[in-house]
């Protein structure tokens, strides 16, 4: 027969949950997934100092005690042999009696930092050179069993620790599979995760896992939130008498919870609740069929919770909000109309024929969106360096235009190819390998460069020399020769440079207004990545620094939104410009190669100093080419027609660089061209 125990230990004061005020959608997400987590957990959305923590941590103090094995790291329940955890099975098969305790249900704060051995587990490497067999170490997951799984900001959580959170979270189980070791253990948790929808967005796939998700925002009522400073200030002057005020709620809603959780699986949903559910996922556009699936497990979780053995369509429409936030998708556009055919008319009669010259006038090319004939069909690149007038010689004034900064978009996932370079730094984008010992633990190396032994991978290699080596005493003899070191991968960010024509040709056709939504729409990807991002701009005789290389969304847009579009293209002085912003910043970060993405038709007129367009455009072409860390790729902004003279795919093909047309530009297409040079590397 099982003993119990009473774990006493020091007490740590929680604030109530009953005394929180507000945030009922986030409450009530809480405790249907306290009465039910096969939910699947909650994502918790919106701005920090919402009770977000507060919530979680007065929810498990909330929740009734629960029987534990005592010694198990997996928390198993004694009176459910079925799901032992393969420790306790041993114990039962050596003929141990399992002793059970009471205590808490565990809440863990999983940090960002967390690396995946301390999350899923990994080889027990004392016991190994102790005793020379292999024994599994629990982490994180084991620890959580039957509790509560807090991760704040778990948008930035790295993307395999966040598979393996949601993967066990839905089956229940942690299966771990490396350094040798198979190992299954239970592992059923709430997951609560949080974050800011500004820092980034989690990926589609790894969103639709949390079975809820709340958008949180701070009480507006001013009444509300002096009530809310006020019992905040009660708790911290006197928590015990604090807590004492509020222990029959407490109480009252813990029995709540426990009736909840023994009518749940008595709890009817009837077909036109499941249809109704299949409605709203249609009409919500979610992708695959969790959403249905969720919405009839919270629609019988909330009759439950009120007491009824049957769940109704009202049910399923009451919990909708909280499953189908996050799962909502918008509607494709429709197709834009055609215009309609218009019969011919007839052409105007032509005028009094006029005596002609023998010649026909020179004419410039129009940098106002017009195409031009003349000497840029010979090259493009010899016109005259100022803008004069024919009439007067004086300098011609030129009309500056601002165009509107487009709608952004969402881009898809742009990362740079693996290398062997050992890179320093953070972010979010590229995995690199890295110089120190930080990072994701992936294979051993035979080199030995930074003190980071890989236990496993060393114990591996001695392994087959025990035999013919003198332990003296130990259960592993390890020499030189089998050392390992760890090879470790981690996240950096990457540095994007605009370099944009804002002469008067990209007014033409609305596409400055295209350049500037795909410019955005890359910034704003790049500091959710934490990128670096600079941008410069050129039209009428110079280039310059539009945006120095930052992080700043607020500044980047500010600054796209009042650049004026006109004048002349002097594109040799915007690619130097962009060059020497590029070297300057490998010089302060050598870890990170740019990536000139130029923006523009190729028409450059303008000369260095006054000198030839086509010389000057050929010396800079040169530097940046000759220069293998820094890498291009060429948007086109000309259109196809009579008078394409294909210059900006001449000046792609002198750098090497990658080339898109301005069609291109729209939707995920710049963003795929980036990621198509990126993978080249």
């Amino acid at each position: 027969m099982k003993k119990r125990l009473e774990v006493v230990g020091p007490m740590r004061y929680v604030y109530p949950f009953t005394a929180i005020i507000g945030q009922e959608k986030m409450k009530l997400a809480l405790i249907l997934n306290a009465i039910n987590p096969r939910l699947g957990g909650v994502l918790v959305r919106g701005e920090k100092g919402t009770a977000k923590s507060t919530a979680v941590r007065a929810l498990a103090a909330l929740l009734p005690e629960i029987e534990v094995v005592a010694g198990c790291p997996c928390n198993c329940d004694p009176r459910d042999a079925a799901r032992l955890c393969p420790f306790c099975r041993e114990r039962l098969a050596a003929g141990e009696e399992l002793v059970s305790v009471t205590t808490r249900v565990p809440v863990v704060d999983l940090p960002v930092s967390a690396t995946e051995d301390r999350v899923v587990g990994s080889l027990d490497f004392e016991y190994a050179i102790r005793h020379g067999r292999r024994r599994f170490e629990p982490g994180i997951l084991a620890r959580a069993n039957r509790g509560i799984i807090y991760v704040d900001e778990v948008n930035l959580l790295d993307d395999h620790l966040v598979d393996a959170l949601l993967d066990a979270a839905a089956s229940g189980v942690n299966v771990v599979e490396r350094e040798g070791i198979t190992f299954a253990h239970p592992a059923a948790f709430i997951l609560v995760g949080t974050m800011n929808p500004e820092e980034g967005e989690l990926r589609p796939q790894l969103l639709d896992r949390f079975g809820l998700c709340v958008p949180v925002e701070g009480v507006d009522d001013p009444a509300a939130r002096v009530a809310i400073a006020r019992r905040r200030e009660a708790f911290d002057n006197d928590p015990l008498e604090f807590l004492a005020a509020f222990a029959p709620r407490e109480a009252g809603l813990r029995e709540e919870i426990v009736r909840a959780r023994a009518l749940l699986f008595h709890v009817e949903v009837p077909a036109a609740a499941v249809r109704r559910a299949a409605d709203l996922a249609a009409e919500a556009l979610a992708a695959g069929h969790r959403a249905e699936i969720v919405l009839a497990q919270a629609a019988r979780t909330l009759a439950a919770w009120e007491r009824r053995e049957t769940a109704t369509p009202e049910d399923v429409e009451r919990v909708a909000e909280l499953v189908l936030y996050h799962r909502r998708r918008e509607a494709p556009p429709p197709p834009p109309e055609q215009p309609e055919e218009q019969e011919p008319q007839e052409p105007p009669e032509p005028p009094e024929e006029e005596e002609q010259p023998d010649e026909p006038p020179h004419t410039q090319p129009n940098d106002q969106g017009e195409e031009s004939s003349g000497d840029i069909a010979a090259g493009g690149y010899d016109q005259p360096n100022s803008n004069s007038s024919p009439e007067c010689g004086a300098p011609a004034v030129v009309a500056e235009t601002v165009f509107a900064v487009g709608e952004p978009f969402r881009v898809k996932r742009i990362e740079y190819e693996r290398d062997r370079v050992l890179r320093k730094g953070s972010g979010r984008r590229s995995r690199t390998r890295t110089p120190t010992k930080a990072g994701r633990y992936v294979r051993a190396t035979l080199r030995r460069e930074r003190n980071d032994l890989a236990f496993d991978a060393t114990l591996r290699a001695a392994a087959p020399f025990q035999k013919r080596r003198a332990r003296d005493g130990v259960a592993m003899a390890v020499e030189s020769q089998d050392i390992r070191e760890k090879v470790r991968e981690k996240r950096i960010g990457n540095f994007l440079l605009f370099v944009v024509d804002a002469s008067g040709s990209m007014g033409a056709q609305q596409r400055m207004v295209a350049a500037k939504s795909a410019v955005l729409s890359l910034l704003l990807d790049a500091y959710q990545k934490r990128d670096r991002v600079g941008m410069v701009a050129f039209k009428g005789d110079r280039a310059e620094v539009l945006l120095p290389p930052t992080n700043s969304v607020e500044l980047a847009e500010k600054r796209l939104a009042e650049l004026p579009t006109g004048g002349r293209t002097p594109l040799a002085a915007g690619l130097l410009k962009a060059y020497e912003v590029a070297r300057a910043h490998l010089f302060k970060d050598p870890n990170l190669s740019p990536l000139l993405i130029v923006i523009s038709d190729g028409r450059g007129n303008v000369g260095l100093g006054g000198g030839n367009p086509r010389e000057d455009l050929r010396r800079v072409t040169a530097l940046v080419h000759e220069e293998a860390r820094i890498k291009t790729l060429m948007v086109d902004v000309e259109k196809d027609g009579f008078l394409s003279f294909g210059l900006a795919r001449e000046l792609a093909a002198v750098l090497e660089a990658e080339y898109y047309k301005i069609e291109d530009l729209k939707a995920d297409a710049l963003v795929e061209a980036v990621r198509a040079l990126q993978d080249r590397r």
